[in-house]
């Protein structure tokens, strides 16, 4: 018999984690960070609700934070199994958790010097650098669509999931007493619009299925409405004289958008002359995609043609902006260029300097490209409820453009999910919605519900017989 019980990306976004149970095996899908509000980013601390030394092995969907931020804490705490994923994701996740462990470091270390002017005990960072290196010791990669046998009685084949280089649909193979149950988990499920992802592999049979619900309320715009609308929008700014920012994720949304970007400037429509990359993360990432180019699919005859010359061939007006001294240089920019910068949600990182040197300015031009999830500073910025915003200690005007360009999420929307659900043959997997907020979720229950196909919505701590 199997278990599966819910733990993360449950009723909420972010904190993507599941435990499976069978007779003999016990493992993780995923082991991601609660990001967020500071209440919801309190949970990263607690104490996994299991014994991380009883855990086997990890299977991870991506190299996102949200899907795999809390594995070196779960190697602090005990857990010395393997870590299977895709060969992409092999190099990514160490991009990805060097760069966590590093900003949890420096933010525990501000903190620890204002407790102690405060006279507060010092508070410990969720994990370190040698957390990290024991954890990336334990990755063992495996091949889009290879069936490999993980543990004695269960199997695991990835296939390609389309959200960023890497991406897999987890389908798990259970040999329970002579019996095979088929579990998918979706992962994150790509926007098939994307431009540089392949589309999101068809699965037809299964008995359970975990699908993600991040978009599951709205469908995104036509891609072509949002070029037109960001054409129009870097017009703007290009008239009014003002800065254009894009809060962006280091990885997947940047390298998009330096392709769109790039497509723009090659038909022409590129006023600015200038484009920032102020993300040291986002470059290494890029390079690591124009390593990956035969993961793409490149619909675009002229862009195949440079994607394997690298990002700046990419986007030759791209400019890379490393050190501090660099992004503070840029800071002092006052209009007529795009900068590009992380955290995609602003909760940190370089964007919340050029929010602050920006926001207020009436001519300046925000484009929001991803997903902002409840409790963060892009959510903030989206709603445009508060006239002043706190960032970085200053209360900052609300002054500038906001624009929100759906299309170029990574995720697929509500009708996207259903068609790629509906390949399912029946008897329909019993269908678990998972990774999305309330009201996305409760209306993409609504949709499949039209269709006969009773969905679940789990609560965290949940646990369901296979």
């Amino acid at each position: 018999m199997a278990n599966l019980t819910f733990l993360g990306a449950t009723g909420q976004v972010t904190g993507s984690c599941y435990l499976l149970e069978t007779d003999s095996s016990r493992i993780l899908l995923d082991c991601g960070m609660f990001q967020g509000s500071k209440t919801i980013e309190k949970q990263n601390e607690a104490d996994f609700p299991f014994d991380p030394n009883s855990i086997d092995a990890v299977v991870l969907s991506h190299a996102h934070l949200d899907h795999c931020g809390r594995l070196p804490k779960l190697v602090k705490d005990g857990f010395k199994g393997s870590v299977f994923l895709t060969g992409a994701s092999f190099p990514l996740l160490e991009l990805m958790l060097m760069d966590a462990v590093h900003l949890q470091l420096r933010d525990t270390e501000w903190e620890n010097k204002r407790r102690e002017r405060a006279g507060k005990p010092p508070l410990e960072p969720l994990y370190t650098e040698a957390d990290v290196k024991a954890l990336l010791s334990l990755r063992r990669p495996i091949d889009y669509g290879v069936e490999t046998k993980i543990l004695p009685d269960l199997s695991v084949s990835f296939h390609e999931a389309g959200h960023i280089l890497g991406s897999a649909i987890v389908r798990l193979r259970i040999d329970d007493k002579d019996k095979i149950k088929t579990l998918v988990f979706s992962g994150d499920l790509g926007n098939p619009h994307s431009p540089l992802m392949r589309d999101p592999a068809v699965l037809t049979e299964a008995d359970v299925l975990l699908l993600e619900s991040t978009y599951g309320d709205r469908d995104h715009k036509p891609m072509e409405n949002t070029l037109d609308e960001l054409r129009e929008t870097l017009a703007q700014a290009a008239e009014s004289g003002g800065n254009v920012i894009i809060p962006a994720f280091a990885v997947g949304r940047t390298q998009d958008l330096i392709y769109w970007l790039g497509k723009i400037q090659r038909q022409g429509g590129l006023p600015q002359q200038q484009v920032y990359l102020d993300s040291p993360m986002a470059i290494k990432a890029s390079n690591i995609y124009a390593e990956n180019t035969h993961l793409f699919n490149v619909d675009d005859p002229e862009f195949a043609e440079i994607a394997p010359l690298g990002w700046q061939a990419w986007l030759p007006e791209l400019i890379y902006s490393q050190t501090a001294e660099e992004s503070m240089a840029v800071n002092r920019i006052a209009g007529g260029v795009i900068i590009i910068a992380g955290s995609g949600m602003c909760n940190g990182g370089r964007i919340r300097h050029h929010l602050k040197y920006n926001l207020w300015r009436r001519n300046a031009h925000i484009i929001i490209a991803g997903f902002q999830a409840e409790g963060t500073l892009g959510r903030a910025i989206v709603d445009g409820k508060k006239p002043y915003l706190k960032i970085l200690g200053a209360e900052v005007n609300v002054a500038a453009k906001v624009h929100t360009l759906g299309a170029l999420s990574a995720h697929a929307d509500q009708s996207q999910l259903l068609q790629w659900a509906g390949h399912f043959k029946e008897p329909k997997p019993k269908l678990y919605l998972i990774h999305g907020e309330k009201s996305a979720l409760l209306s993409l229950r609504t949709c499949f519900k039209r269709t006969g196909w009773a969905a679940d919505i789990p609560q965290v701590g949940e646990k369901i017989t296979l």
